[in-house]
């Protein structure tokens, strides 16, 4: 329709269902290329790769992967149909699938209800969630730069005087 003139301008696509906000949120970082120019790699469910897959873009894992996943600057995903038998380093990861191997996320690493990773983890931030399995070492790591120990509260002087 044109703006002013009440009238369908018939060259203007029929306008979409809007998208919930969060759905928009989604949409932006699931659209290769999308706004902000943000990229997801998909392996999809049927997908079975045996190697090292190494990138510089998000990336999402429903398939099999056998080997090792390199992503230093974004965050990988194994989503609920994932299974992954390799040993992972990324910015970021959220292990929704199964994951046999390794975890190291140098930000963050979120282990979701459905979640199960039988290998250790290193990360500065780690989430747990109920009901998710993690067998291994948990090693928390601190992101450089960050205070050796955090500095104590004053508090009284407990010392004894005599």
């Amino acid at each position: 329709m044109s703006l002013f003139s009440g009238k369908r301008d018939d060259a203007a696509p029929e306008a979409a269902a809007s998208p919930l906000p969060g759905d928009v949120a989604r949409e932006k970082r699931m659209t290769p290329g999308g706004a902000g120019g943000l990229q997801v790699a998909n392996i999809g469910k049927s997908i079975s790769i045996k190697g090292d897959l190494t990138g510089n873009e998000d990336m999402v894992i429903e398939g099999k992967v056998d080997g090792k996943v390199e992503l230093p600057n974004n965050q990988l995903t194994i989503g609920a149909n994932g299974t992954v038998r390799a040993e992972l380093n990324a910015k970021a990861v959220v292990v929704v699938g199964r994951v046999t191997g390794n975890v190291n996320g140098t930000e963050r690493v979120e282990i979701q209800a459905t979640g199960v990773v039988d290998g250790d983890v290193t990360s500065p931030r780690l989430v747990v969630a109920e009901g998710a399995v993690l067998n291994g070492a948990i090693h928390m790591t601190q992101k450089e730069g960050a205070a050796a120990s955090p500095p104590r509260p004053p508090g009284p002087d407990v010392r004894k005087t005599a």
